[in-house]
């Protein structure tokens, strides 16, 4: 029962770090990569209802329901959702170039992934108290490598020195989750993986910072700008100037 009174916990921390994640976004091309601690956390928040499934609190069909949904994500939609939400923010050049063909190696995974588990029923067992998550279909080396690049890769060829701590951080925990509990792969990983997401706030504070200054300084450059305008008008035509002046109302 602990561990998912763990995952309903840091789901629902974590779903008030999303939140306030998604209040700092700046522009439209922030908001797929702003929104994954919010689909962590309930990433988390299914398998939390897993967990009570395996604990038999729940019916075999809300159990079957619950992991075929954690996996769909897991296994299936990150390879294709964290390129595509690095493409939108990298700007013009050969990374965006490079981490382009991550995307459509990901939307091929992706598309696999998700035919394979939709016709392969996945099985869940509790090994060395940690979930573990069975698929034949998935079960593949190729598969596995094409994950890691796509997921890991796509951030760490980011420009963004923040989103390649992020990048470096989730193949560390890929790497020590393989090697200590292989078996537990899926969950582990994603449990780090949602923890660290935490720090996508910071990174989205930082952009929302300077998207607010440069608005300042371009207003202050206009208003400048304008302003030395208005003054050598003022000074070429200054009848024309004083009647405009007089027409204001005060």
């Amino acid at each position: 029962m602990f561990f998912a009174i763990l995952n309903f916990t840091l789901s629902g921390a974590i779903f008030i770090v999303g939140i306030m994640t998604l209040k700092k976004v700046s522009s439209p091309n922030e908001v797929v990569f702003a929104s994954l601690p919010l689909f962590f956390s309930l990433h988390q928040f299914t398998q939390g209802f897993v967990w009570l499934g395996m604990y038999h609190l729940i019916g075999t069909r809300a159990l079957h329901m619950a992991e075929n949904i954690f996996v769909f994500y897991a296994q299936g939609l990150l390879q294709f959702l964290v390129p595509l939400a690095i493409w939108l923010l990298q700007p013009a050049g050969m990374r965006k170039h490079l981490i382009a063909f991550l995307v459509y190696l990901g939307a091929f995974l992706t598309a696999y992934s998700l035919w394979k588990l939709s016709i392969v029923p996945t099985h869940v067992s509790i090994v060395d108290g940690v979930l573990a998550y069975e698929n034949p279909a998935t079960d593949h080396f190729w598969l596995a490598v094409g994950y890691i690049i796509t997921t890991c890769g796509a951030l760490i060829l980011s420009s963004s020195i923040a989103i390649q701590l992020f990048g470096w951080l989730n193949l560390l925990g890929l790497t020590v989750v393989y090697l200590v509990k292989p078996y537990g792969f899926t969950s582990l990983w994603c449990l780090y993986a949602a923890g660290v997401s935490i720090l996508l706030y910071f990174y989205f504070v930082e952009r929302r910072i300077r998207f607010l200054q440069d608005i300042r300084e371009k207003e202050h450059g206009l208003n400048e700008t304008l302003s030395k305008e208005l003054a050598r008008l003022e000074h070429y035509y200054p009848d024309l100037a004083k009647t405009i002046k007089e027409r204001i109302p005060r």
